[in-house]
């Protein structure tokens, strides 16, 4: 039996396998029930004389990376529609309303039907995955009707199926990819162990992002309030595990220091959880009012969208995820130029694996050790600026991913 046929049964069946799981779960609820809409959505949006570029992330996470490319996209290319899927809910309920592109959609699922369907309507003249994304039918199809199609930000690892010996129908799906722009030399020699050669080293996108930070106005009132010319440490993006030892250091330093916590959960029980915890004042970002911020202690963030630029006010930074989820993004604050602290899990986030040999990240595996570290920062203001500098710099000195794409783009359309 072709190895394609069963992989269309699998998904066939992984697909009604999900729809059985969505009468229990919310998320893929959202997940089946989003995908009922991709192509009325499609069919309202696009015309068949448009031109259209289509890019496919799959979270957040390859937005970020795939939005420097859709910008400039959208800059140069003015008379192509764009169209953005995304894979996961997390990713596409956030950013489903964004004017960055024509269209913003749930990727169908990866079966023969489906895929045809969707190139049908959007008929794309160009293709961009990001990151991880490889879907054997839409790269099978794509090739099929000679659609330039290119993979971004790419990272690979030898753990990965490609590079096993039973990998190989993931290994030539892999392969009709045009062109494969990775993040480091270690992915461009993986892809040529395997035979795959039209590899660009460009590093990564999300460095053009976060480099871009600098030029907007982060400005924020209830910070110069807040922060009145303090110490201030910022918390991005905490868990559980992260807030324990953040609470526990904050209700027994004697330092002269304001904390901001921007926990990854805020729903109001969680964030209950936490002031109930801290023994020292304590305001909410949702009951700021008119209060006196210069005399309040510790700062919780209970919404979404300002961590960015609460984080230009930061002389250290604390990026959550790392004792137990998953490290969120580094590189955000990196570019303010301060000292980042994470948790011990940091395998696999090549840019937190970068600067932690450089000595701009310092990770922790206990309460302990963060103590120290902490007064070992707070006693020393010159180190502060040193690791800091070590941050901006590889932000500075690793920027430039997206020209290299673009020129490839200008080759294509």
């Amino acid at each position: 039996m072709p190895l394609r046929f069963l992989y269309n049964i699998l998904i066939n069946i992984a697909w009604f396998g999900l729809k059985v799981i969505a009468l229990f779960n919310a998320k893929i609820k959202l997940f089946v029930q989003g995908r009922k809409n991709t192509f009325p959505l499609l069919e309202e949006k696009l015309n068949k004389t448009d031109k259209t570029i289509w890019m496919h992330v799959a979270s957040l996470g390859e937005f970020e990376q795939g939005l420097p490319i859709l910008e400039r996209l959208r800059s140069k290319y003015p008379e192509h529609k764009l169209v953005l899927s995304f894979f996961s809910p997390s990713g596409y309920e956030v950013k489903k309303n964004t004017s960055v592109a024509d269209v913003v959609v749930y990727l169908p699922m990866d079966s023969n039907s489906k895929v045809k369907h969707f190139l049908n309507i959007v008929n794309p003249r160009l293709a961009i995955f990001v990151k991880y994304e490889v879907w054997p039918n839409y790269l099978y199809h794509l090739k099929k009707r000679n659609v330039p199609t290119i993979l971004v930000s790419a990272i690979f690892s030898g753990r990965q199926i490609y590079f096993k010996s039973f990998g190989g129908f993931m290994r030539r799906s892999l392969k009709k990819f045009d062109h494969y722009f990775v993040q480091d030399e270690k992915s461009k020699k993986l892809l040529e162990s395997i035979g795959i050669k039209n590899s660009s080293v460009g590093g990564d996108t999300r460095l053009d992002r976060v480099s871009e930070i600098l030029q907007r106005n982060n400005q924020l009132d209830f910070m110069d309030r807040f922060k009145n010319n303090q110490l201030c440490l910022v918390a991005g993006s905490t868990w559980p595990e992260d807030e324990k030892i953040l609470i526990d250091h904050i209700n027994n330093t004697t330092e002269k220091i304001k904390f901001v916590i921007a926990p990854h959960e805020i729903k109001a029980s969680h964030i209950d959880k936490i002031t109930l915890a801290l023994k020292k004042t304590t305001v909410r970002y949702s009951e700021l009012g008119d209060q006196n911020l210069k005399e309040i202690d510790i700062l919780i963030i209970d919404t979404i969208g300002l961590l960015t630029k609460i984080y230009s006010y930061a002389n250290i930074a604390y990026v959550g995820g790392g004792f137990a989820t998953g490290l969120h993004n580094t590189m955000e604050p990196a570019v303010f130029g301060i000292p980042i602290i994470i948790g011990p899990q940091f395998g696999g986030f090549k840019e937190a694996e970068d600067l932690v040999n450089a000595g701009g990240i310092i990770p922790v595996s206990s309460q302990d050790s963060f103590d120290n570290l902490m007064g070992d920062l707070l006693n020393n203001p010159i180190s502060i600026k040193k690791i800091g500098d070590i941050n901006a710099d590889y932000i500075n000195s690793n920027k430039g991913a997206s020209e290299l794409i673009m020129k490839h783009i200008s080759n294509i359309l």
